[in-house]
This record gives C-alpha cells, sequence and structure tokens, in this order.
C-alpha cells in the first residue's frame, strides 16, 4: 500500500465535508453569516462576490471558479462590493425559509455561490484548524482549478435538481472538494503556520511521518524515530536557522493521542493496552501525555464521548 500521511490523518480526524447551501445574486447585495462551523468553503460558481473576514484583514475578491477556504471567523461577510454598500443581511433566517430551494437574492442570477462547512471530530483542531491560516483561496490558475469546477457544477446540480440520492451524492462530492482543496493549498505551503499540512508539502518530512505513523517509537523518544534513508535529523545549530516545519515528535505525539481517543471512543480498549499499542513507557506517562493535549485524563475523555453519543 502507499503511504498517503494527507489520507491518514483525514480519517483519524473523522473530516467531513458538507453543502450547506447555495444561492444567486444579482445587483447589489451582501449576506452575513454567523460562525456556526470553525471551517468553511465558500466557492464562485458563476460570476463573483468579496469574501471579508475580520480576522483575514484585506477582503478577498472570488471569481467563477475561486474557492475561499475560511478558518475560525468571527464575522463572515459575502457581498457584491469590496466595501458593502448596503447593510449586510442575516443569511439564516434567509435560507431556513428557502428550505430545499437555491436562495434568490433578485431576479437575475449574476453570481451563484455556493457553501459547505468541514466537520472534524472534537479531537481534530490541532491536526487540521491549527494548521491553515484565516483565509486561504484557490485560484483558477491551480493545476486542480479544472476538477474543482467541475466538482462545484455537480454540487449546484444535485443541490437544486432534487433527485433520489441527492443528499448522499452532495456528501461524496463535497468530500472531493476538499481534497482537491487541500492539494492545491500544499502547492504553497509558506502560506501555512507551521503544522502537520506544511510539513506534508515537504517530501522529506511526508517520508518520515509516513514511517513514524506505521510505526512509532517503542519508547516515546526521538532516539527511535523510524527515518528513510537519506533523512537525517535536524538538530545542529545550522538546522536550526533553517525555516521551520512540524517538529517530528511534535507530529509524532498528536498523532498517538488522536489514536488513542479514537480508540477510546470506538473500542473498549484498556488503558494498559494502549499504553503499549502506542509505545508509551508506562500507563502514568500516557495518560500524562494525554490530559496534557486533551484536557482531561484518558478514562475521562472516554465517559464524556460515551455521553455525547448517547
Amino acid at each position: 500500500m502507499v503511504d498517503d500521511p494527507l489520507s491518514d490523518a483525514l480519517a483519524l480526524v473523522d473530516a467531513r465535508c458538507v453543502v450547506s447551501g447555495a444561492f444567486s445574486a444579482a445587483g447589489t447585495w451582501a449576506l452575513r453569516f454567523a460562525a456556526e462551523s470553525r471551517l468553511k468553503l465558500t466557492a464562485a460558481v458563476r460570476g463573483s462576490c468579496w469574501v471579508i473576514v475580520d480576522a483575514a484583514g484585506e477582503p478577498v475578491f472570488l471569481r467563477a471558479g475561486d474557492v475561499a477556504v475560511i478558518n475560525r471567523h468571527d464575522r463572515l461577510v459575502l457581498a457584491s462590493d469590496r466595501e458593502p454598500r448596503t447593510t449586510p443581511r442575516e443569511a439564516h433566517p434567509l435560507f431556513v425559509r428557502a428550505g430545499r430551494s437555491m436562495l434568490r437574492l433578485g431576479a437575475a442570477e449574476e453570481s451563484v455561490i455556493v457553501g459547505a462547512h468541514v466537520d472534524v471530530d472534537h479531537g481534530g483542531d490541532d491536526l487540521l484548524l491549527a494548521s491553515l491560516p484565516a483565509v486561504t483561496k484557490i485560484g483558477t490558475d491551480q493545476p486542480e482549478a479544472p476538477v474543482i469546477a467541475w466538482l462545484l457544477d455537480r454540487l449546484l446540480s444535485e443541490t437544486i435538481a432534487g433527485r433520489p440520492g441527492a443528499v448522499f451524492a452532495t456528501r461524496q462530492h463535497a468530500q472531493l472538494l476538499f481534497v482537491e482543496v487541500l492539494r492545491a493549498c500544499l502547492r504553497e505551503p509558506a502560506a501555512f503556520p507551521n503544522g502537520w499540512l506544511r510539513a506534508l508539502s515537504d517530501p522529506a518530512s511526508r517520508q518520515r511521518f509516513a514511517a513514524c505513523t506505521a510505526t512509532p517509537p517503542d519508547d516515546g523518544t526521538s532516539k527511535t524515530w523510524p527515518r528513510p534513508a537519506g533523512c537525517r535529523a535536524r538538530r545542529s545549530k545550522r538546522a536550526s536557522r533553517r525555516p521551520r516545519v512540524f517538529a517530528p515528535m511534535a507530529y509524532l505525539h498528536a498523532w498517538r493521542i488522536r489514536l488513542a481517543q479514537r480508540a477510546l471512543r470506538d473500542d473498549d480498549v484498556p488503558i494498559a493496552t494502549l499504553t503499549t499499542m502506542l509505545g508509551y513507557g508506562s500507563d502514568s506517562a500516557f495518560s500524562t501525555a494525554f490530559k496534557r493535549t486533551v484536557g482531561v485524563a484518558p478514562r475521562h475523555d472516554r465517559e464524556a464521548t460515551t455521553d455525547r453519543s448517547a
């Protein structure tokens, strides 16, 4: 099997991309969206729009085929103008009234916008969301653009046609859209803060991560970190002056904790078994590392997860 750390990580955090709605607009318009999800995708299928996010500073302009990845927004406005000439309308009540139909702002369809959001499990923030800037724009000049454009067209068709199986088909297309967007993002590693997505753009780091997730160190230290041929540890002063990517041990620690959370959530695995499986020297070392990352002890996390699913 080909090593694929990105697929492994997306599966581990249970990333799910879901279409949240589509609307058409003409003339002068502006919509305000509440921060209902941590990660949102906004795509211009036809026409154009401005994406205004407080945390991002400058507004972002989307043309047909462009996608904006919006991370941890407090206030999001989509508008026809860089500086809205009309007071933004609250989007949620309008979409509720539209129901399954596409929301229409005006009689014409000068612009058609599709929105989606990405959900991850309660432990996935540090592996996914912490690795993204406030706004990332994926333009039509990217190699992934033709596939993204096709997926946007399919999403719009499934959203408005109401054919049998549309809900299921929309979810699958949305998942593929998210993967293509991440692939495009990985082409510009300098745009990312220090994190695992930035590291996955580096071939050497990607090899090391694939090796370590297949065989974690048996003592929880970098001494037994599996290194592919030609991969050297970066510990010298000279190496420390290089642009930073995600520290390997930090990645491994986050990875093991997420594996533990999944096992606690889905399987009745004893703590002692997890300690051995994940390479910790003792139950107390595992529990301490788990609590430092998650905020609660493993047993309490299992109980909380059980309560949420009840």
